[in-house]
């Protein structure tokens, strides 16, 4: 079974974050714990938000030294 998804910009879930009251900080603690633990599915996660590439490496090089 296949499900498809629809798309969330990276904006929109920051917003949905900010609104929640996720600090900066919680939110480089959430990337680093996901890179650490599930770092394929911390890289598809990033391509979902639509992401390039380039932001991609740069968050997950970031995240490994959180």
């Amino acid at each position: 079974m296949h499900i498809t998804m629809k798309k969330i910009t990276k904006d929109q879930f920051v917003a949905l974050l900010n609104e929640v009251g996720v600090s900066d900080a919680q939110k480089q603690r959430l990337h680093a714990l996901f890179e650490e633990r599930h770092p394929e599915a911390h890289q598809s996660f990033l391509e979902f938000l639509g992401l390039p590439a380039p932001a991609i490496q740069g968050i997950r090089v970031q995240s490994r030294k959180s």
